[in-house]
């Protein structure tokens, strides 16, 4: 955050001016300088806006007037006779300098803390387990404060550091107690390993599977109670998790169905609408947490007995409170976004639906046609011998369909004799079938096939 604030003004009587404005943190104060307009030129404001307000060294003009004021939440940071356009920056400043303020106060008292465990810790001689658990509980309280974010950064770091420091000093004190450790992990290890390469040798045997996974589930409820390096940890973890995987593996197979995801637009808009409900959840969690912050800051405001940590929890409620309304925002257009990413899926659905419904209508006119198609292939397979019988039968008879009657020519005789002539004439020549006994001579031979093949 910037502890120097530049900006255009005015007095009460409308008389120009360009106004500088520092914060004094240690002092809970902000210094205002107002120049007047005959000094207030563009190299001036320039030079003002790229070194002064970056906290470069820079000589201000005598011709200026100088106000101290109390850094104060409730009252504003100019004095009621010097207005300026840009009011939000004054509130936002007024904000975030408040703030300011109370961290480099809990700084401060951290840094005291500190130097006090600093001149323990200067006086041992050997390792003191009380002190140790005086600098975690330190740091637990700094580590606490650096989470809810009530320390800058740079304040933060430099109180790790000295902390590092100090808990590195109580290390070297330690390291007699962590060879020990050392040497009884190694042991701890050994034993492990001698179980686990019994455990090797069942496997190879091939021997039961589901003794050896719940000799494996035994070995690893002791792995969990055991103390171990880390080093020596990862190694027995390794072996035991390899084995695991081998007795899973022999016992259940390994693989398996993979689904595969639609590239269609149904599931394109459908995994957008998935990631966004994802978004929302998580924006709502975070609206949520950020609620619970308030609340929590709230009951905190009203319970803690500090009055730095009370004022400074004050603060962090008026940040936490802008934070929620930029994040409800967003949320709010993501809600919009989610009605119509619905609409499209139902729309989609339906038109995937209409499509399915016109591949069903097709493929039933497809197989109908293919089953009266099969239906006249049996007809014809099945009715083929009986049509080449008919032929058969036909072919008999056309020969003596097609013949004429022959003409007996004879020379004129009598009566008597033409009538006797022309009797014996009709007696020998050959008589044609009429049409009428051409068929009843076909329905015959039908009638006889049907007979044969019943």
């Amino acid at each position: 955050m910037r502890k120097k604030l530049v900006l255009w003004g005015k007095n009460t009587t409308e008389e120009k001016l360009l106004i500088g404005i520092e914060l004094l943190d240690k002092e809970n104060k902000v210094k205002i300088h107002c120049f007047p307009e005959e000094v207030a030129t563009e190299d001036f404001y320039k030079q003002m806006m790229n070194d002064w307000r970056e906290g470069k060294e820079m000589t201000l003009p005598e011709n200026h007037t100088v106000i101290e004021r109390d850094l104060n939440i409730t009252e504003s940071i100019l004095p009621d006779d010097i207005l300026v356009d840009r009011t939000d920056l004054i509130n936002r400043a007024k904000t975030e300098w408040h703030f300011v303020v109370l961290s480099s106060k809990m700084n401060e008292m951290y840094s005291d803390e500190l130097e006090e465990l600093k001149e323990k810790v200067s006086q041992l001689t050997k390792f003191d387990s009380g002190i140790w658990n005086d600098m975690k509980t330190f740091w637990g309280k700094v580590d606490a404060q650096v989470r809810e974010k009530n320390l800058f950064r740079d304040h933060a770091q430099n109180l790790r550091d000295k902390t590092n420091e100090l808990f590195g000093t109580l290390k070297e004190l330690k390291s007699d107690l962590e060879k020990e450790f050392k040497e009884k992990s190694k042991v701890v290890q050994s034993e492990f390993n001698v179980m686990l390469d019994n455990v090797q040798q069942k496997i190879d045997k091939d021997l039961g599977l589901k003794p050896i996974f719940e000799e494996l589930k035994t070995i690893q409820q002791k792995f969990n109670d055991a103390d171990f390096t880390r080093e020596d940890r990862r190694a027995i973890w390794k072996r035991l998790d390899g084995y695991f995987k081998v007795v899973k593996e022999k016992r259940f197979g390994g693989g398996g169905p993979q689904n595969q995801s639609g590239n269609n637009a149904y599931d394109r808009i459908k995994r957008r609408y998935d990631g966004l409900l994802s978004a929302i959840d998580k924006m709502s969690s975070s609206i949520k947490r950020d609620e619970d912050e308030m609340a929590f800051q709230e009951r905190k405001i009203n319970t803690t007995d500090g009055q730095l940590e009370q004022e400074i929890r004050m603060a962090k409620l008026q940040m936490i409170k802008q934070r929620v309304e930029s994040k409800q925002v967003k949320l709010n257009d993501m809600l919009e976004t989610k009605k119509s990413l619905e609409d499209r899926l139902t729309k989609e659905k339906e038109r995937q639906a209409a499509n399915e419904r016109k591949k069903e209508v097709a493929k039933a006119k497809t197989e109908v046609k293919d089953k009266i198609a099969k239906e006249i292939k049996e007809k014809e397979a099945a009715r083929k011998p009986t049509d080449d019988k008919l032929k058969e039968a036909a072919s008999q008879l056309s020969p003596q369909k097609g013949k004429k009657k022959e003409k007996v020519e004879t020379p004129p005789v009598d009566v008597a004799t033409e009538m006797t002539a022309t009797k014996e004439a009709e007696t020998s020549a050959p008589i044609e079938p009429s049409e009428e006994q051409v068929e009843k001579v076909k329905k015959a031979a039908k009638a006889k096939v049907k007979t044969e093949e019943e």
